[in-house]
């Protein structure tokens, strides 16, 4: 098993005797894909992180069901995946400011980009740091 973060700053979230499992792929899909390329695609996957969240309170943790990647601005067909928890997460290409979503739900920038490169057995739980707001983010991070 292996311990997906994207930051240093995240390490603290994964308990210490796990942390040797842990690969810290960078911020972004080009980060998270140079990391992860040449994982076994069997290997299981916890991808833990801090996410931003529309209405979900700052500190909750999630585990993540439905993915999906957001691109709100264009409409073009890419593919939706489903782990074993409740909470939406989307995937974006840069931090999210507002959204029409109104399901609760969680936002960050690496997960669908995870599950993208083809690994068969994924969970995902993130940290709500902040209500769609970069400025709270880094308070909450930092």
């Amino acid at each position: 098993m292996k311990v997906v973060v994207a930051m240093e700053d995240e390490l603290w979230l994964v308990p210490e005797s796990e942390r040797k499992k842990c690969i810290v792929t960078g911020v972004g899909p080009i980060n998270v894909i140079r990391a992860l390329m040449d994982v076994d695609r069997n290997e299981p996957i916890v991808n833990i992180g801090y996410a931003g969240s529309n209405c979900i309170p700052v500190g909750a943790r999630v585990r993540v069901g439905k993915v999906k990647l957001y691109h709100p601005n264009v409409q073009f067909s890419t593919p939706d995946f489903s782990l074993d928890g409740e909470v939406p997460c989307y995937t974006s290409n840069d931090f999210v400011l507002s959204t029409d979503i109104k399901e609760p739900c969680v936002f960050d920038m690496e997960l669908a980009y995870i599950l993208a490169l083809g690994f068969k057995n994924v969970m995902a739980e993130k940290i709500v740091s902040d209500n769609l707001s970069a400025k709270d983010f880094d308070k909450y991070v930092r």
